[in-house]
């Protein structure tokens, strides 16, 4: 039975008046914003004091400031000759309804060459995990702990692997050369916060903090810029710096001085970083670099700390985050900027590599099917047990 959208009209009418109600409020609280960032009486180095002083004494996440706040930066000129790389995956995941467990994960891979022969090669790299060794993620202490990888963690696992690739994709491009390594999403793995250290060691020491090693080294001989892309990006991190600008305490602490009740800070509440840099750039322009503070960036990235800014094109402002050592580098920091703008350029709005690896990992619903099928047939020419449960069974079922 589909979904009766007869039933859902009159919600979707009141959820609309909502918005159009608060319209007006949001649109006093960007100019504030606005204000706020503008502010040149503003001292930054008090300000940066202040910001690290409220770390974990606010509600929300704050952006460090590295260069100042409504600083804007013009397009780069590009090299000659340049490359972009980029990977992004897709997985069929564990299904504890089929007669065994595993699970696959596809890479698509892009190579894309500009210059007075530009090439391409694109590629989709399937996987499949089905040893104990890469079902389980097992602690090495003395006392035996264990993670399934499944769900949001599988995804995380996707997360590295897909650096992984884009590494051995860095590592082949020649010496002398001008390149973007380029990850769809963000750099940092939020959803280990909800699992243990030794879970954290594996995905980031030994695993996506390893790649980063590896392309970073990889700038001895050439220059290779690393980025991540995020289209329509929901961050406050910047508007957060703003509320702490706002607040009239020495130390912001939320908890202690504004419990319940109207705050001052408010007063920008509700507004999202690209609506801010939506009216302070100009088309092609990038804002200041900012660094995460991130509980998860801050325990584990070291040397790899994530900054970001953000980039004004024609139909959005996009989010590119950076490791440190990009952000810390001006050839690697105009780099990034203008690959990045000249992608999307390309691209209709997004980077013409990142669309063209997802094309190369996309999995379908129809390809589940067919790999689990394949997965079953093949258990039956071994004469081993294959079976599923009613459950699954029954959805596979048609019965009318």
């Amino acid at each position: 039975m589909s979904l009766d959208l007869n039933k859902v009209v009159s919600q979707v009418g009141g959820m609309v008046a909502r918005l159009r109600a608060s319209g007006e409020e949001r649109r006093q609280h960007l100019e504030r914003a606005l204000q706020v960032a503008g502010d040149e009486a503003i001292d930054l180095d008090a300000l940066k004091e202040k910001i690290a002083a409220s770390q974990g004494k606010t509600t929300w996440l704050v952006a460090g400031l590295v260069d100042g706040i409504a600083r804007r930066y013009p397009a780069p000129g590009l090299p000659g000759e340049f490359d972009v790389l980029a990977t992004d995956g897709s997985q069929i995941e564990v299904d504890r309804h089929r007669s065994t467990r595993c699970y696959l994960i596809n890479i698509g891979a892009v190579s894309l060459h500009y210059g007075a022969v530009s090439r391409a090669a694109l590629d989709s790299l399937p996987r499949l995990y089905a040893d104990e060794a890469d079902l389980v993620i097992r602690s090495t202490g003395a006392t035996a702990r264990e993670q399934l990888i499944e769900g949001p963690l599988l995804g995380i696992k996707r997360a590295v692997e897909e650096c992984r690739h884009l590494a051995k994709l860095a590592s082949e491009q020649p010496a002398g050369s001008s390149s973007l390594a380029l990850l769809d999403g963000s750099l940092i793995l939020w959803g280990l916060e909800a699992y243990p250290d030794f879970v954290s060691e594996v995905m980031l020491d030994k695993g996506y903090l390893s790649c980063f090693n590896d392309i970073r080294k990889l700038n001895d001989s050439r220059k290779l810029a690393l980025a991540s892309y995020i289209s329509l990006p929901r961050g406050t991190d910047v508007v957060n710096a703003l509320r702490v600008a706002i607040c009239p305490r020495d130390v912001p602490d939320c908890d202690v001085f504004c419990p319940a009740g109207k705050r001052d800070c408010d007063a920008v509440g509700g507004v999202q970083d690209r609506e801010l840099f939506s009216t302070l750039l100009g088309p092609g322009e990038r804002s200041a670099v900012f660094a995460s503070q991130s509980s998860v960036v801050r325990k584990h990235y070291g040397d790899h700390q994530v900054h970001f800014f953000y980039l004004r094109l024609d139909e959005e402002v996009a989010r590119v985050e950076i490791p440190q050592w990009v952000a810390a580098d001006e050839t690697l920091l105009n780099l990034t900027h203008g690959l990045v703008l000249d992608q999307c350029r390309r691209g209709l709005g997004y980077p013409v590599a990142l669309s063209e690896a997802h094309e190369q990992a996309v999995v379908t619903a129809a390809d589940r099917e067919n790999f689990w099928q394949l997965v079953e047939s093949s258990l039956v020419d071994e004469h081993m047990p294959s079976f599923s449960s009613a459950k699954s069974f029954s959805k596979r079922t048609r019965w009318i």
